[in-house]
């Protein structure tokens, strides 16, 4: 599979999933343990600039394809003989394979899966849980950023009696923020949570719960003002950082729209520490960002005149800017940071 991958044999590929099916792999091993861990690989290269972006989205189809080579198989094909489960990723999220392996796996052990695709907003999702009353819905999210919009859709799935379990690398680790955003459960991986919902009925809900129920700390208003304030917050910061950083005066085109990028996904994972109350969460971003542009030759260094200008942005705001400080300092211990400054 990684060989097609690379090649970007879509043929290949596909007749790899068939022969393996026909010579008596299980569905579940193709789908978690050959074509999984190929996605997962697809995302290191592109982190360590051996794929190109465009390239991770084609290897991305390719893998997308095979899972539905593995869906119509016909020692895959067979009817349901559990319940109902509606799969989904919360609003905003781009990333749907991990759902739809996930959907794929249900129904090959018996559930009766709506597959709802990627990027699906709370209103649609419970309109169509009131139409199908499942048994549970399986939310998805791989970026943090989508952790405000997983909670509203957690809250809304319960306030009309469906259990939520939720699963992506969004989550945390040990799936901290799903207990913390009130999820009826947590699964590190599709095999797990297929195993949760095998087990025993997902709890109910308790009556009346508020999101605030869960988050105390969003009282300050702080993530709300930072959250709705991005597009000036990165426009103010990319106006001035030429001044802290001279390097930026002579980049192309391009490397200063990728340059405003990063500063709005800085922006986007600071609101969602302020929502979490965690600073771990921008932290750990900020140390994959950096290990990323070195990965491109861009110096890890040049985040930190960003931070800097985001504080005095926001320094009335003493979570965010504690956060930003945070961060900071997290950057100046990471090992290419402090290679790069000493050369």
């Amino acid at each position: 599979m990684w060989e097609s991958m690379t090649a970007f044999d879509e043929s290949a590929a596909i007749a790899s999933v068939v022969r393996a099916l026909d010579a008596g792999m299980g569905a579940e091993e193709l789908l978690l343990d050959v074509i999984a861990p190929v996605q997962a690989r697809v995302g290191r290269e592109w982190e360590a600039n051996r794929l190109t972006v465009a390239q991770e989205h084609a290897a991305t189809a390719i893998n997308d394809r095979a899972v539905t080579a593995v869906s119509l198989h016909p020692s895959v094909r067979r009817p349901p003989t559990r319940g109902r489960i509606a799969v989904a990723c919360v609003d905003g999220e781009w990333h749907a394979l991990p759902a739809r392996l996930l959907a794929e796996v249900l129904r090959v052990r018996g559930w009766r899966v709506d597959y709802l695709g990627a990027r699906v907003t709370a209103p649609h999702l419970v309109a169509h849980l009131h139409r199908t009353g499942p048994d549970a819905v399986a939310l998805s999210a791989s970026l943090a950023t989508r952790l405000p919009a997983a909670h509203a859709t957690i809250t809304a799935c319960q306030a009309v009696g469906i259990p939520v379990i939720v699963g992506g690398a969004a989550f945390g680790p040990g799936g901290r923020y799903a207990r913390l955003l009130g999820a009826d459960c947590w699964a590190p991986d599709a095999r797990a949570a297929a195993d949760e919902l095998a087990c025993a009925p997902l709890p109910r809900v308790r009556p009346g719960h508020q999101p605030i129920d869960d988050l105390p700390h969003l009282k300050d208003q702080e993530y709300t003002l930072v959250a709705r304030s991005r597009p000036r917050l990165v426009g103010s910061v990319f106006r001035r950082l030429a001044d802290s950083y001279p390097a930026m005066r002579v980049y192309t085109e391009v490397q200063r729209e990728r340059t405003a990028e990063d500063l709005s996904h800085i922006v986007e994972f600071l609101a969602a520490a302020l929502y979490t109350g965690d600073e771990d969460l921008f932290c750990g971003f900020l140390v994959w960002t950096a290990g990323v542009l070195d990965s491109r030759g861009v110096p890890a260094a040049s985040l930190l005149p960003a931070l800097e200008l985001l504080e005095r942005e926001l320094q009335d705001f003493p979570r965010a800017t504690a956060t930003l400080r945070a961060g900071a300092a997290r950057l100046t211990r990471a090992p290419f940071l402090t290679a790069g400054t000493a050369e």
